[in-house]
């Protein structure tokens, strides 16, 4: 089966695998646009994410107190089959039924962020190690809705920053979303 959840996931996550696969371990202590996370400590919070998401989906209480470094041998190997496991996770269709205990929102709620992380710290990761990046089209329109949803809440808590200017007429489409997250979209580590 699969949900619009995981058909949106199943687009975001072979792009976030393919910025995954290009970092090099010469690049681990390289800043990213996340100013409290280097390189290596991005890639731990989305195996994080990649890894708590499927528990929530399961409805299962997620480990974020650990922070173990996923980044030993095969690391590269096992985020893309933890992001397959995410998309299967979020296909069942009781994944988005109902309230999450771990979380306390609606589970398709929870589901787009989880699509969010996979899609933004995506584009951070590759500005930060040099490389191009595209989110799927689709998943863009229910991201805005969300980001625009929870924005007040999410900066609040710290999890978004202030929104960043307008985007310029031609600029991709993502810079809109980026911007309404507190990134700079036109980010770069030497400025």
């Amino acid at each position: 089966m699969a949900t619009k959840i995981s058909e949106l996931l199943a687009a975001a996550a072979p792009r976030a695998v393919a910025v995954v696969r290009r970092v090099s371990d010469d690049q681990l202590e390289l800043p990213t646009p996340c100013s409290e996370y280097a390189v290596r400590d991005l890639l731990n919070h989305l195996y994080d994410v990649v890894v708590n998401f499927q528990a929530l989906a399961a409805r299962r209480q997620p480990e974020w107190a650990e922070k173990p470094d996923h980044l030993a041998e095969g690391w590269r190997d096992r985020f893309e089959a933890e992001t397959a496991k995410l998309v299967e996770a979020w296909s069942d269709p009781a994944a988005l039924e109902g309230v999450s205990p771990g979380m306390g929102l609606p589970q398709e709620t929870v589901g787009a962020m989880v699509l969010l992380d996979v899609t933004v710290h995506a584009w951070d990761l590759a500005v930060a190690t040099g490389q191009p990046f595209r989110p799927a089209p689709e998943v863009l329109p229910p991201l805005y809705d969300l980001v625009e949803q929870m924005g007040a809440a999410a900066r609040e808590s710290g999890v978004f920053g202030e929104p960043v200017g307008t985007s310029p007429s031609g600029a991709p489409e993502i810079d809109r979303l980026l911007a309404l997250t507190g990134r700079d979209p036109g980010w770069s580590a030497g400025a």
